[in-house]
């Protein structure tokens, strides 16, 4: 198939040639590639999942880029169905507004990668102008019928221009979990650059490299995400480009992320300390050389094997396993461990965006979460990993029948009564 995939040569951050592959996991299609019932006669195309360090810059990266068009256009994935997402962005506006708005009335905030507008409608109930943008269609439709107005688009530098001429500087512009779903991340930040206000601030939220290694968190690698961020690289690549990195802190959102801070190069705020105990720790992790990140790949193979382990013994029981919640990060780990329709007969997510269709690749039916009580499976492996306390919290009546959940990462874990 043409134009689905291509792959670049150099390190999007500092464009340097000296790459070094790290790691590779199992090709997978795309990691929200969900199908309908009609399409599963057809196999879908899966591309390749190679982690590389710049030797550079050490910026950890994928090269085989997938065409924008086809992950995002249908996304499936929405911020409001999530309890725990809407309280951290309750949370997320407040800080941000306390910290960087001194009068947040009338002020344009925007929001690159809106979804469905959850962050934006805190920043709302504070007075502020919110404005969205987001490439994935539907989405877009359901955020305006909420009141959030979205442009339907990929932000782009020739997009800021336009946005600065209709609706003015911005005091905020946010960017969460999209920061690291572009190739063009130039073009990106010398829009966000050319948008924000003398005064104003970029704040991003990403996977953060330190914690995928440390948690041996995987299986956040996939197609859409194809940056995997530590301070040290981006902080050299925001000088570059007429900005600064002011403030770094570590967020407990998709199992550990990195949440920065960026004003205009010799903007009024000073750098604080937190920069540079970031780079100091990232250091000491071993995060700016290659052969630490080989080791990865080790740790990943041990887990694989332990929960391969777990489910083929209980298997061997006669036992029957559901998996509760379809993130895109369940295509890597299933993909990769070897988890599929043998193991699981089905999964449940909350999402109506998902029920109904089948999982990417493995083409495992997804169905409401009210069906583990009719369906009574034995066990349930709890591939929203990140989200599993609260869903633990939410289905004790299913312990109390006699279930069992099993996390997969950051270790392996069972859970009864």
């Amino acid at each position: 198939m043409p134009n689905l995939c291509r792959r670049r040569k150099s390190c999007r951050l500092c464009a340097s040639v000296k790459m070094t592959q790290v790691l590779e996991l199992c090709p997978t299609p795309p990691a929200n590639a969900f199908v309908s019932k009609k399409f599963l006669s057809q196999s879908q195309p899966v591309f390749p999942l190679k982690l590389f360090f710049c030797e550079s810059c050490s910026h950890v990266q994928l090269v085989d880029i997938v065409n924008p068009e086809l992950l995002f256009k249908n996304y499936v994935y929405v911020s409001g169905t999530s309890p725990v997402f809407i309280s951290h962005f309750h949370d997320y506006a407040e800080t941000i507004i306390k910290s960087y708005v001194s009068n947040p009335e009338g002020q344009l905030v925007l929001d690159i990668g809106s979804n469905d507008g959850t962050l934006l409608k805190e920043f709302k109930k504070y007075g502020m102008r919110v404005l969205g943008v987001d490439p994935a269609q539907e989405i877009s439709v359901k955020a305006c019928n909420e009141g959030v107005e979205t442009l339907n688009a990929f932000f782009t530098r020739k997009l800021a221009h336009q946005i600065r001429v209709d609706y003015g500087a911005a005091k905020v512009v946010t960017a969460n979990n999209v920061f690291a779903h572009s190739d063009e991340l130039i073009d990106i930040t010398n829009g966000i650059h050319d948008l924000l206000a003398p005064d104003g601030v970029f704040v991003f939220e990403v996977s953060y490299l330190a914690d995928v290694f440390q948690g041996t968190l995987f299986d956040t690698i996939y197609h859409e995400h194809l940056a995997y961020h530590s301070v040290k690289p981006l902080q050299h690549f925001f000088k570059k480009h007429g900005l600064e990195m002011i403030a770094a802190k570590r967020v407990k959102t998709h199992g550990g992320s990195l949440r920065g801070i960026v004003q205009l190069a010799n903007g009024p705020r000073e750098i604080d300390a937190s920069i540079g105990a970031f780079i100091k720790e990232e250091a000491d992790l071993g995060l700016h050389k290659a052969s630490t990140l080989h080791s990865f790949g080790v740790r990943i193979g041990e887990i694989k094997e332990e929960l391969r382990c777990v489910l083929k013994s209980l298997k061997e029981e006669g036992k029957t396993i559901g998996g509760f919640g379809a993130p895109a990060k369940a295509t890597t780990l299933m993909h990769h461990f070897d988890i599929g329709p043998d193991i699981i007969d089905f999964i449940v997510d909350d999402s109506q965006l998902k029920q109904g269709l089948y999982s990417p690749g493995m083409h495992i039916p997804i169905i409401g979460s009210s069906a583990i009580y009719k369906k009574k499976p034995d066990v349930m492996l709890i591939l929203a990993w990140n989200f599993s306390k609260s869903i633990m919290k939410d289905h004790r009546e299913y312990l109390r029948r006699g279930g069992t959940f099993v996390v997969p990462l950051p270790k392996v874990e069972i859970f009864k009564l």
